[in-house]
């Protein structure tokens, strides 16, 4: 159908093919492979964002988020949106004008934290380093060079990198600056352990595609009684009216004071994620991702493979992997993918070209996924000509039979 404006003619469409994408095995940054029964979750009834069955279920989600978190925060919620959408709810409701904010950038995910600081108007102080290591509590010490700060901000899980910080170190630092503590979890919520309340985090916020194996497009948030107390007693109303926490709190909490229209169906898939995540445990889901990860160390290392970041400092759910000198990267995820239907990712910012991004999330995570990508990481690069150093399943059964 053509539609005539006059000067021009505008061609507009009249359908779509049918959508019927192909299996595939999610085995890079997110999103990662949900489950058979949050996949059905999302088939089920709509129901009105204020019916009150789908209320019940509102609280039973903030119930499991709580616990998941290992929190007792009263605010603890999805907020309709991606990770970063918890991003800038966590921070333009911290931060003021002028605020001072000391950010973490070893990754491309700090660096995001910092631009969207600068973006609500605070004085950001960036705490560089090395993209595959972990700041330390002395970094960010010297970065502040003894001033006061709003905000200490940094990424648990740095996707980017594969690497992991000591929140609970970074607690001291935040107290001698007299900061609350904020951590990016995207990649850490229900993957490995986190702990808000025995660490002192003021202020998280993660995605429901990776570890908790939900689609994307929401991001669990919480914050502390003391976060509450500092947005309490801000002097500027909060810069973004979606992402007030006051008032989409008003419509999780038993005010139900309408906010915007829930997307009814991914918290449906939310509740089922974390019904699944309860009735395994939490621990034993922990465990279960180090169990993994620690099997694909194991081959990649018998392969000959360099793994980008100390053991000590590695991520658990996301591992990344360095390029061989002379090998096409982007050409060994093709291969991965026309050949066995297979994805993991590239690298970011100061990492792209550099590093593969292999993670084992959710539902995801287990040793059939292990097993595989390492044979047709071998096979993909064969094809370029380079050799293993030796065949990864071997050592692959051994961190098995010794985890």
């Amino acid at each position: 159908m053509t539609l005539s404006t006059g000067e021009s003619t505008l061609v507009l469409m009249t359908s779509l093919r049918p959508n019927a994408p192909p299996l595939r095995i999610l085995l890079g940054p997110g999103p990662s492979e949900c489950a058979p029964e949050v996949l059905a979750a999302l088939a089920r009834p709509t129901l009105g964002h204020l019916d009150p069955l789908f209320l019940s279920l509102m609280d039973e989600v903030r119930a499991g988020l709580r616990a998941a978190y290992r929190t007792e925060n009263e605010l603890a919620f999805p907020i309709s949106g991606t990770g970063t959408a918890g991003m800038e709810a966590v921070l333009v409701n911290l931060l003021e004008r002028d605020d001072a904010a000391l950010v973490g950038v070893a990754g491309y995910f700090g660096a995001r934290l910092a631009e969207i600081a600068r973006r609500v108007g605070a004085r950001v102080t960036e705490v560089r380093g090395e993209w595959g290591r972990a700041l330390s509590p002395d970094d960010m010490r010297r970065a502040a060079g003894g001033k006061r700060f709003k905000i200490l901000a940094l990424v648990h899980g740095e996707t980017s990198t594969g690497v992991v910080a000591d929140l609970a170190a970074m607690r001291a630092v935040a107290d001698e600056l007299g900061a609350l503590l904020v951590a990016d979890c995207v990649t850490t919520l229900g993957g490995m352990p986190l702990e808000i309340d025995a660490w002192g985090v003021d202020g998280a916020y993660a995605g429901t595609q990776k570890c908790l194996a939900a689609p994307a497009g929401l991001s669990p948030v919480t914050l502390s009684a003391r976060a509450l107390a500092s947005v309490a007693a801000r002097k500027t109303p909060i810069t973004s009216w979606y992402f007030d926490l006051a008032l989409v709190k008003s419509y999780w909490s038993q005010d139900r004071a309408y906010h915007h229209t829930a997307p009814i169906q991914n918290i449906y898939a939310l509740h089922e994620a974390l019904r699944l995540l309860f009735d395994e445990g939490l621990a034993a889901r922990w465990q279960r991702h180090a169990r993994h990860a620690r099997a694909l160390w194991a081959g990649l290392t018998q392969m000959g493979l360099a793994l980008l970041v100390p053991e000590a400092e590695r991520l658990v759910p996301l591992t990344a992997v360095r390029v061989p000198t002379g090998i096409d990267e982007a050409r060994v995820r093709r291969f991965l993918l026309e050949r066995y239907s297979l994805e993991i990712g590239g690298g970011l910012g100061e990492l792209k070209g550099r590093i593969w991004r292999i993670g084992l999330m959710g539902a995801g995570s287990k040793r059939a996924n292990v097993e595989l990508v390492l044979s047709a990481l071998r096979a993909a690069l064969a094809e370029q000509g380079w050799t293993a150093a030796a065949d990864p399943l071997p050592a692959v059964h051994a961190a098995y039979a010794n985890a």
